[in-house]
């Protein structure tokens, strides 16, 4: 198993790109079936309800992002340290990066449950929606220690070459989740309706499942990589290095989602239909960025593991030849979904007209700037790779909270656009944000940037055990 991720870089970059990328891609995409299908459901409820669990949606993505940073820089010391031949530290650098993002998780998911009316207050919840969303809010809360866990699995898995494996789980999973949804939203036979808050439960029970059972392959040492109880005995020196290379990650992600917080919260201005049409419109781009998103961890894996054996020039030669393809692929699925937007959004909320006609004209003002986002992403998984990670959180702070959150007040607030000033900041960010990234880029600084130097005492922790367990 382990040879068969170790050709991973010696495959010419387009055969070695869509092996990994088209795992990765449809791992995201039966990933955003849990947020499709809940839509799929809830939508049926009425757009009130949708309103519920789209104001959420924020806010659940901006929690997971504040651990995402750390899972990032555990997946560039993966792949460095795998493109190195260094088994031993791969495994030990895995292991260290769960302890991170477990014992994140636990401290978001209990502050989390706590302070979820103030949340919502906040997000600017009215009455009609709060006590629906409030229930599937704090149900959401509690699985982020599942949900966690099971991300890290994938960022180790495709850090290692080896992306096809979480793909089945999350196959199972969601088609798990799709039975289960009906059965707790609708209720049936002794089963009581839980309304939104049903989608949440579902959702809680399949990601524990899939969390599980990532854990199980991370142990069972058939699949690239194999974990002992002895890496997790905290390195604290790894630790250190890890959380100054995640820490950038993490405030980008973080950053990135609370613009999410703040652009619903303005959205929520304009009355419940504008909230319902984001939440609809976004589950359809979601499936548009999750593409991009596979595509850039493909890249990001071969940059970092090219870094890792030290061939700078084949993964110069793999950035460029996903750059293009990334753009290339996600300009034409833009081009798609703007053409079919109306039908699209027919299909999640088949019977709301005012939501079906506001989010159509939503997607189609955001929808010919996916090509950009996928160059945008690119680039940023290269600067990951080579474990720049300030970069992509400059690029992201930058474009968002000085261009977009101004913008999008301005717009939506003093001229008489209204909802659609909102609008029309996504695409206007989207082209700042790939310009600046692509000068970034162009700079080259990522090319002479290696995160696993020797350095003897990280990693010593999980040596000295290993010896001590052999004494014994």
């Amino acid at each position: 198993m382990i040879n068969k991720a170790k050709n991973i870089i010696k495959m010419p970059v387009f055969k070695a790109l869509f092996t990994l990328a088209i795992p990765i891609i449809m791992a995201n995409l039966f990933q955003a079936m849990y947020q499709l299908t809940d839509s799929f459901w809830v939508g049926r409820l009425g757009g009130t309800a949708l309103a519920a669990v789209s104001i959420c949606g924020p806010v659940i993505f901006l929690t997971v992002s504040l651990g995402i940073g750390f899972a990032i820089a555990g997946s560039t010391f993966v792949a460095q340290y795998f493109g190195a031949k260094n088994h031993k530290m791969v495994s030990h650098a895995a292991a260290q990066t769960i302890l991170m993002i477990i014992a994140t998780s636990i401290i978001f998911s209990t502050l989390g449950f706590i302070f979820a009316p103030q949340i919502l207050h906040f997000m600017g919840a009215n009455t009609e929606i709060f006590s629906m969303a409030l229930a599937f809010l704090r149900i959401s809360f509690i699985g982020l220690v599942a949900n966690f866990s099971f991300f890290i699995f994938q960022s180790i898995m495709r850090g290692i070459g080896r992306p096809q494996i979480p793909v089945y789980i999350v196959i199972a999973t969601v088609l798990l989740n799709f039975i289960l949804d009906p059965l707790l939203i609708f209720g049936f036979g002794s089963i009581p309706a839980f309304g939104p808050a049903g989608a949440a439960v579902a959702t809680l029970l399949t990601q524990t499942i899939a969390a599980v059972s990532g854990f199980i392959i991370l142990f069972g040492g058939r699949h690239g990589i194999h974990l002992k109880m002895s890496d997790f005995r905290p390195d604290f020196k790894f630790i250190k290095k890890a959380f100054k290379i995640g820490l950038p990650s993490s405030i980008e992600q973080s950053s990135r989602n609370l613009v999410m917080v703040f652009m619903t919260s303005l959205i929520a201005g304009f009355g419940t239909t504008a909230v319902a049409s984001y939440g609809a419109g976004s589950n359809i781009i979601q499936v548009a960025i999750f593409i991009a998103v596979g595509l850039s961890v493909a890249n990001g894996t071969l940059v970092g593991q090219n870094i890792g054996a030290q061939n700078i020039s084949q993964a110069i030669k793999a950035s460029k030849i996903s750059s293009f393809v990334a753009f290339t692929c996600l300009s034409f699925l833009g081009i798609i979904i703007f053409i079919f937007s109306r039908q699209f959004v027919s299909f999640f909320v088949p019977n709301d007209f005012a939501v079906i006609k506001e989010a159509s004209n939503f997607i189609r003002t955001v929808s010919l700037s996916f090509g950009l986002v996928a160059l945008q992403m690119c680039f940023s998984s290269v600067f990951n790779a080579a474990g720049q990670t300030k970069i992509t959180m400059f690029v992201t702070i930058f474009s968002q909270w000085c261009i977009q959150i101004p913008l999008a007040y301005f717009l939506s607030q003093h001229t008489s656009l209204g909802i659609q000033g909102i609008w029309l900041t996504f695409p206007i960010t989207n082209i700042f944000t790939s310009f600046i990234a692509f000068i970034f880029y162009s700079r080259g600084s990522w090319k002479t940037t290696r995160i696993i130097e020797e350095d003897k005492t990280i990693g010593q922790v999980s040596e000295e055990t290993t010896v001590e367990e052999g004494i014994h």
